[in-house]
């Protein structure tokens, strides 16, 4: 009996495509237009802890997140948050979406075939990076995140 080495094939070609993927640049770039309209570039906010955070709609974790995150972003002066909507969704949708779901702070709708360069793809969500106010990633949580962790990861990083 003679086996395919297809599967085998495909299967190796998958695993280096995750498991060799380079680690995000030493100062991730990220500009995005929010639903509102306004830019947002992640290095005017150097001296000050960004949040992103990766989610979709039809994640019930992100929805969960959304007003956590919300009030972590009002409660800090030293922290500003942006939502990366990661779906095929029209931006109708999404907004009409946030009108049941509101977030407080800016949400941007990327591209998941060309999404932002210096992040790796999430491989789920919600997928949540801490940028410190140097540039730098401080932190990447796969998973739900609550400002608690949020608050945790930035003292930890302060020390």
């Amino acid at each position: 009996m003679t086996r395919s080495r297809l599967p085998l094939a495909a299967t190796l070609f998958l695993l280096a495509g995750t498991a060799f993927a380079a680690p995000p640049p030493a100062l991730p770039a990220l500009e995005v237009t929010t639903l509102d309209g306004a830019r947002f570039v992640l290095a005017e906010h150097r001296g000050q802890w960004v949040v992103v955070n990766f989610w979709a709609t039809w994640c019930a974790p992100c929805i969960k997140e959304i007003p956590d995150l919300g009030e972590f972003d009002r409660g800090r002066d030293d922290v500003r948050v942006i939502g990366l909507a990661f779906e095929e969704i029209e931006p109708e949708a999404l907004q009409a979406f946030l009108a049941r779901h509101p977030a407080s702070y800016p949400i941007a709708l990327v591209d998941v075939y060309d999404p932002p360069a210096d992040f790796e793809v999430p491989r789920g969500l919600p997928t949540t990076w801490l940028i410190a106010p140097d540039g730098t990633v401080a932190e990447r949580f796969l998973g739900p995140v609550t400002g608690a962790q949020l608050a945790r990861a930035i003292e930890a990083r302060k020390q």
